[in-house]
């Protein structure tokens, strides 16, 4: 998730252009500055503050530009978030049949449901509009727009792979009104299990579970709806939520939602994210990137399979489109419109940096502790887009000036989005990893990365601060916190 959450205190922030130049931020208001919104999520969390136009030169305030938090990270705390207790609760898995005939309806159900997801995965494949519209409801008129504007954005996509696979069904689901509404002699919603590849971007195929309505009139079944009765936590596939745009860079693929958005736009900042990443981490991974732009909060929120509300103060999130995230699974950058907006043609490339660094490095499915995945990605950011100590450690340094000097490197806690002292934990994971390139040397960061992240033993950390460092992870804090204090002038 993104530091805006601890933006509040930062003013006066300033940068380095491209040109070399320090220039001056805009303030942002302090969290008691802030007005309380009705739209609050969960404990009482501030909506982000209403940022003015920046300067041109400018890339961002520092406090919005350690941003763009590990998107593992953002994935657990939706995992670990409570159900909407409004969300309606669907079969997951058949339902347990109690008589053989029950069994058979199923099966037959199964049979004819699956051999509609045939057609239409096949329609997709041969690029045949009127064989995909035809497997759709001809009497679901709003489903059918929907249908034409699916099949437009998958033939969009470098689609190297698509498939539909029926895995259940819940005969209840469907209320009496609702099947009233069909009509037809029969009508139920199964789960299914849609899966596509993107040529020359995917290793493995993404994959979500998709609520399918299905209905029979005249002797032939139909689809009739992608979206009905999705529960919490339920991903959506871009493709499925609207019209999209499509732009192709040498490293970089945009999916925009946004029919304002110039995707073209981010295709070039994008790319630049890629060879910095690369010149730190060196080229040995797939060097391409997938960025979903969509247009609303609520969107954002569909993707990720997140409760309203949740990402309210986050600029981008990076996340496995996998229901099980797995080393090669295919990986997305997904930004927050209003707030990507607002950060501006530099601030988007520190997030997009920052944000690619956990493409590069695979931390969707790593052990690396989220205080070496945020500081490295950070360090990466921040090698790319210049920033001065003062402004980007703003938060930590006050801390330490007013004799809080950290007694441990940053736990994961301390980067939830409710934490009181996230812009620290950001600042300090940082300047740890600094700390390492200006003593080691950077490669020597890079490798210590890689050691913890290939570990399969639960003392991989301390044995990489041991064998690759040379230090006990006590030696390093002892050394970190004279580090702090010189760098804040304590």
């Amino acid at each position: 998730m993104s530091r805006l959450t601890g933006a509040g205190e930062q003013r006066g922030a300033e940068v380095i252009d491209e040109e070399g130049d320090t220039v001056p931020l805009p303030a942002v208001p302090s969290a008691d500055d802030r007005p309380q919104t009705a739209g609050t999520t969960d404990g009482g969390r501030r909506v982000p503050p209403t940022f003015g136009p920046l300067v041109r030169k400018v890339a961002l305030s520092v406090a919005v530009c350690l941003v763009a938090a590990a998107g593992y990270a953002g994935l657990r705390q939706i995992a670990d978030a409570p159900a909407d207790p409004n969300a309606p609760v669907i079969a997951q898995s058949p339902q347990t049949s109690t008589t053989p005939d029950e069994a058979a309806e199923g099966v037959r159900r199964a049979t004819v449901g699956g051999a509609v997801l045939q057609k239409m995965a096949a329609a997709v494949a041969d690029d045949n509009r009127s064989a995909f519209l035809a497997t759709v409801d001809p009497e679901s008129t709003a489903f059918r727009a929907s249908a034409r504007t699916i099949f437009s954005n998958l033939g969009k996509l470098p689609i190297g792979s698509f498939q539909l696979r029926y895995v259940s069904d819940d005969t209840g689901a469907l209320t009496p009104d609702r099947q009233a509404e069909l009509g037809g002699s029969e009508s139920w919603l199964a789960q299914v299990e849609v899966s596509w590849q993107l040529a020359g971007y995917d290793a493995k195929p993404a994959r979500e579970t998709l609520p399918v309505t299905f209905v029979t009139r005249d002797g032939t079944t139909y689809a009739a709806s992608f979206s009905e009765r999705f529960v919490a936590g339920q991903r959506r596939p871009i493709w499925a939520l609207g019209p999209i745009d499509v732009a192709k860079g040498d490293h970089s693929l945009v999916i925009s939602l946004d029919s304002e958005a110039d995707a073209k736009s981010y295709v070039s900042v994008t790319d630049r994210a890629v060879e910095s990443v690369s010149k730190v981490w060196g080229r040995s991974w797939r060097q391409k990137v997938i960025v979903y732009l969509p247009a609303k909060q609520a969107q954002m929120e569909y993707v990720l399979g997140a409760q309203p509300n949740t990402y309210t103060q986050i600029a981008a999130v990076t996340m496995a489109e996998l229901d099980t995230p797995l080393v090669g699974a295919p990986v997305r950058i997904v930004a927050n419109p209003k707030l990507f907006d607002e950060l501006g043609k530099q601030g988007r490339r520190i997030v997009l940096t920052h944000e690619t660094t956990h493409v590069a490095s695979t931390a969707t499915a790593s052990p690396v502790p989220l205080w070496l995945a945020e500081g490295f990605a950070d360090y990466v950011a921040f090698t790319a887009v210049p920033v001065q100590d003062e402004s980007a450690a703003k938060e930590l340094f006050k801390a330490i000036r007013a004799g809080k000097v950290p007694s441990a490197l940053p736990a994961p806690e301390a980067f939830a989005a409710s934490s009181a002292e996230l812009p620290q934990a950001y600042e300090s994971a940082w300047l740890a990893c600094r700390l390492i390139a200006e003593r080691e040397g950077q490669s020597k960061l890079v490798k210590f990365y890689r050691a913890v992240h290939a570990s399969k033993s639960p003392t991989g950390l301390a044995d990489a601060f041991k064998s690759v460092l040379g230090m006990t992870e006590q030696e390093f804090v002892a050394e970190w916190q004279q580090y702090l204090k010189r760098l804040a002038g304590v």
